[in-house]
C-alpha cells in the first residue's frame, strides 16, 4: 500500500520512536551504511518504518530529504546489500519530499545482520546484539521452557498430591470443583498439565507456580527463590540463607512476609505512639520480587532468583539479561515468559504489564529513598532499593539518576519534568533551586534528558522530558 500524506502525519503524531519507528533529518544526504544498519535494526525488531525528511523531536517538523533521488535503484541496492527487500515510498508532502522505508520483520528464529554485526536499537543507537538477545532470538521455534514436561507419566493422584490446586483455584477465585475429574480438566484448559492416554505430564509452568515442594522436581528445584541476609554492607557475613520451596504463586504472600521479616526498620515516633517502620516500601518489594520472577530466563542452569539483605540496600537479582534497555524499564514491557506472566497477573500477583516498575519508582520519591537502580551483568539482572539517604549526602551520580527517573515517571502521566517538580521529589525549599538547575543540566549533558521545548529561553520555567521521548 502506498503510503499517503495522511498515513506521515499519524505517525508525526506518535508519543516517541518506537522499536518500529525511526525519523531521520537527512536533508542533503544520508550515510549508505547507516541507513543499512538501521534497516537491519528495524528488521530485527519485528519489522517498521524509517522516515527520512522529518526532524526526530517533537513536534517532528517536516523539513524534506534530497537523499536518494531514485528510490526505486536504491531499493534494489539494499536488496543486494542486505538479501532481504526494502520497499521505499517517495511522498510529496506539502512540507517537503519525505521518503518511507518499509522494513520486514526477520523470519523467526533468525536475524539479520550487515558488517558482520547483528544490529539493533537501544535509545537512539544502534548497537551490536547481546549473545542474550541473540540466543533467545534463535531459540525461537523450539520448544518453550515452560512449556515443557518437569514430570512424565503421572497418574491423577500424584498430580493432585504434587500441585497445591487448592491454591489455584482459591487464586483465580474460582470454587473447587466437586471432582477430581473436574480440577484435572481445568489445569489441562490452562496447559499446566497434558494427557497422555490415562496418565499426565505436569508442565515446568505448573511445577514452578503449583509445586507444594520444587524438590519433588528435579528440572526445577534450583528454581527456587534464595533469600540472604548479610550482617553489614558486604558479604563477608552472612547471618541468614533461606530457600523458599513451594511454588511461586503458592508461596508468594509466604515469601514476601519472610522477606519482611529480615528487613531493618526505622522507629517513627508519631502523635501518641512509636512505631516500627520497615525501611523499604511494601509495594516496591512486591514489584521488584514479582518482576524478578516473571522475567528470569528459565534456560539459565545452576542459579536462581536471588534476594540479599544487607544493612544499607536490598537487592533482587534474575538469571538473565532483559530483552529491553534497562533505561526504558519505566516506559516500555517485553517478557520472555507470558504464560507465566499472564497467570500471575490474573491471580493479581504482580501488576498489569508495563506498571511494575513505575510502582518502584514511585514508591521509591514518596519514602524519600535514593533512586533504585538497575544493573545488568553477564546473566543476571540485579535491581537496588537503597536505604534512607540525605540529600546532601547523595552522590551526583545517584541524583542523576533520580532526576532521569522521576522524569519519565512525569511522562508516562502525561506531565513534564520541572524544577519544582524535581525539588518535590527531593524534598527541598525553594532555596535550592539553583542546586536543582545543577542536576538538572548534569542529566541534559549525560543525554538522559532534553528540554521540551528546545527554544525555551527561560530555565526557571523549562519543562523536560526523557532523551526517547
Amino acid at each position: 500500500m502506498t503510503t499517503t500524506v495522511e498515513q506521515i502525519d499519524l505517525w508525526r503524531a506518535e508519543r516517541s520512536e518506537h522499536q518500529r519507528l525511526e525519523f531521520k533529518e537527512a536533508k542533503n544526504q544520508f550515510d549508505n551504511r547507516k541507513l543499512c544498519r538501521y534497516c537491519v535494526a528495524l528488521a530485527n525488531e519485528g519489522g517498521g518504518v524509517l522516515l527520512l525528511g522529518i526532524e526526530d523531536r517533537p513536534p517532528r517538523r517536516v523539513v524534506g530529504t534530497s537523499a536518494f533521488n531514485d528510490p526505486v535503484a536504491m531499493a534494489a541496492k539494499l536488496h543486494r546489500e542486505l538479501n532481504f527487500r526494502v520497499d521505499i515510498d517517495e511522498v510529496r508532502h506539502p512540507d517537503g519530499r519525505v521518503l518511507v522505508f518499509h522494513l520486514p520483520s526477520r523470519p523467526r528464529g533468525s536475524a539479520y545482520k550487515y558488517d558482520n554485526v547483528f544490529w539493533m536499537r537501544a535509545g537512539q543507537e544502534l548497537v551490536a546484539m547481546s549473545d542474550d538477545r541473540l540466543r533467545s532470538i534463535f531459540d525461537e521455534g523450539k520448544p518453550d521452557w515452560l512449556s515443557m514436561p518437569a514430570m512424565d507419566s503421572c497418574s491423577a493422584e500424584q498430580v493432585i498430591g504434587l500441585l497445591d490446586t487448592q491454591s489455584y483455584f482459591d487464586l483465580m477465585q474460582l470454587p473447587y470443583p466437586e471432582n477430581r475429574l473436574a480440577v484435572l480438566d481445568r489445569l489441562e484448559r490452562e496447559k499446566l498439565i497434558e494427557r497422555t492416554g490415562d496418565q499426565w505430564g505436569i508442565t515446568n509452568l505448573a511445577a514452578v507456580l503449583f509445586a507444594k515442594s520444587l524438590r519433588a522436581f528435579d528440572g526445577v528445584r534450583r528454581k527456587a527463590p534464595r533469600v540472604v541476609v548479610y550482617g553489614g554492607n558486604n558479604k563477608l557475613d552472612t547471618k541468614k540463607d533461606t530457600t523458599d520451596e513451594k511454588g511461586y504463586a503458592v508461596g508468594f504472600r509466604s515469601l514476601l512476609s519472610h522477606i519482611d521479616g529480615q528487613l531493618p526498620a526505622n522507629e517513627v515516633i508519631g502523635p501518641a505512639l512509636r512505631e516500627n517502620v520497615r525501611m523499604y516500601p511494601e509495594v516496591a518489594v512486591r514489584e521488584l520480587v514479582a518482576n524478578a520472577l516473571i522475567h528470569q530466563d528459565f534456560t539459565e542452569s545452576g542459579t536462581s532468583i536471588l534476594v540479599e539483605i544487607y544493612t544499607d540496600r536490598m537487592e533482587v537479582s534474575n538469571p538473565g539479561v532483559p530483552t529491553i534497555q534497562p533505561e526504558r524499564f519505566i516506559d516500555e514491557y517485553q517478557s520472555r515468559n507470558e504464560k507465566l506472566a499472564d497467570l500471575m497477573r490474573r491471580m493479581r500477583i504482580c501488576e498489569e504489564k508495563g506498571s511494575g516498575v513505575d510502582k518502584i519508582v514511585d514508591a521509591a520519591e514518596h519514602f524519600q529513598l535514593p533512586a533504585p537502580d538497575f544493573r545488568v551483568g553477564e546473566r543476571r539482572t540485579t535491581a537496588i532499593l537503597f536505604a534512607h539517604q540525605a540529600f546532601d549526602d547523595m552522590e551526583k551520580v545517584d541524583r542523576v539518576r533520580a532526576c532521569y527517573q522521576h522524569c519519565c515517571l512525569r511522562y508516562v502521566t502525561n506531565e513534564k519534568m520541572t524544577n519544582q517538580s524535581l525539588r518535590d521529589r527531593f524534598k527541598l525549599p525553594t532555596s535550592k533551586a539553583a542546586t536543582v538547575s545543577a542536576i538538572i543540566a548534569a542529566a541534559v549533558e549525560s543525554g538522559r534528558i532534553k528540554l521540551d521545548d528546545a527554544n525555551t529561553t527561560s530555565r526557571r520555567y523549562a519543562k523536560y522530558v526523557p532523551h526517547w521521548a
